[in-house]
């Protein structure tokens, strides 16, 4: 077993931080401010092919594995995580698009979205159903040209700013088995957006329900076919886990190395605070905590490039491991500066701001625990 970095992996790596700290890193407080993240950074991202990262090559895409896409994630989490999750969160539209999407879906949608010149949104949670995702109460009706779709979605990334909406609804019964998905564009007649949710963190990242009144959508963008819409939701989900684990895990291996810094220079008692034994214990343990989250998210990413039968229990495991990991390590990055890591200057407060909803999205880490114990309790049956 290989735990090292290939070649061209390194290049993907460093690639991604590059781009990160010159284009991105400078102005994360500025975006957070203004709510927004100007579509040409976007579009620079997508020139480097993080647009599309497992997309096939033979579709426009980068063609990257889910390890892959863990490096490229973790790196641009260095600068900031929100923007960093903003793009994992294209990417998994994206691939549904290529993957599950008509030739006429893809023949006007995928390259825009391949470029970044498109940004597309997952719309799977409502008001009234989010770690109960499968029931879900957002309806499309069959009509002549395609189908009318109402309801709304919650908590939207990209809402009113996106211009594709990949949208989780019924067609169907109740359950998962009467769930569809389609691909509803930006300016549909019948699609409007409630106002901005004013967030803890992840602020970069403009937020809104999505709210559909008999919004007309084509029938050629349904994704594959009627009542699969929750197994390519929940097949999306399993890389958008390690997708936000990996943004966690860079942005609380860069809390620490700010914290490193510090303590090199801030004395107290006469001596440099990286000289107090105490503190060397406390950084020991956030570098061996982040280490195992790194090993562990690996693993994960490389059962689901295997299409490993257990991929989605280690998806689950390592969302939940990494992201309350890296919570804590960014917590005590902040700890060890004191007042400072308060303040703005430092950006560990954003940083902690930001990592506390990676607990809760893409299934709340209760929910991945549970996951666990099911697959825990199914493996034991099964003898």
């Amino acid at each position: 077993m290989d735990f090292g970095l290939s070649e061209e992996q390194t290049l993907i790596f460093d690639t991604a931080l590059d781009f990160g700290r010159d284009a991105i890193a400078p102005h994360a407080y500025d975006w957070e401010k203004a709510g927004t993240i100007p579509r040409d950074i976007l579009q620079e991202a997508g020139a480097l092919g993080f647009g599309a990262i497992y997309v096939p090559e033979d579709l426009g895409g980068t063609g990257l594995s889910r390890l892959d896409a863990t490096l490229v994630f973790e790196a641009l989490a260095h600068a900031c995580p929100s923007v960093a999750a903003f793009i994992s969160i294209h990417n998994m539209c994206t691939n549904m698009v290529a993957k599950y999407g008509t030739d006429a879906l893809k023949d006007q949608w995928l390259e825009r979205l391949v470029s970044l010149e498109a940004v597309a949104s997952y719309c799977l949670t409502e008001p009234g159903s989010g770690s109960d995702a499968a029931a879900l109460r957002t309806r499309a009706t069959r009509t002549d040209g395609g189908y009318s779709l109402s309801g709304a979605k919650a908590f939207i990334s990209g809402g009113g700013y996106s211009d594709l909406y990949v949208v989780m609804c019924r067609t169907g019964a109740d359950g998962p088995k009467g769930i569809s998905t389609l691909a509803v564009p930006d300016g549909s007649n019948g699609l409007s957006f409630g106002a901005h949710e004013r967030k803890m963190g992840w602020k970069a990242q403009p937020t809104t329900q999505v709210q559909f009144d008999d919004c007309a959508v084509p029938a050629d963008h349904l994704l594959g076919e009627e009542g699969r819409g929750f197994s390519y939701a929940m097949e999306g989900l399993d890389g958008g886990r390690l997708n936000i684990a990996a943004c966690a895990l860079g942005a609380a291996q860069a809390a620490l190395s700010t914290a490193l810094d510090y303590m090199g220079e801030r004395t107290a008692f006469g001596k440099s605070l990286d000289q107090f034994q105490g503190l060397q214990f406390r950084l020991a343990e956030m570098e061996i905590s982040l280490q195992a989250a790194r090993v562990f998210l690996r693993q994960a990413a490389w059962k689901l490039d295997t299409e490993a039968s257990d991929a989605t229990k280690f998806c689950a495991m390592a969302k939940a491991f990494v992201t309350d990991t890296a919570f804590k390590v960014t917590d005590d990055a902040l700890q060890l500066l004191g007042g400072y890591g308060y303040l703005e200057d430092y950006g560990l407060e954003k940083t902690l701001r930001d990592l506390r909803v990676h607990r809760i999205l893409e299934g709340t880490n209760e929910i991945m625990r549970l996951i666990t114990a099911r697959a825990l309790l199914q493996e034991r049956d099964r003898g």
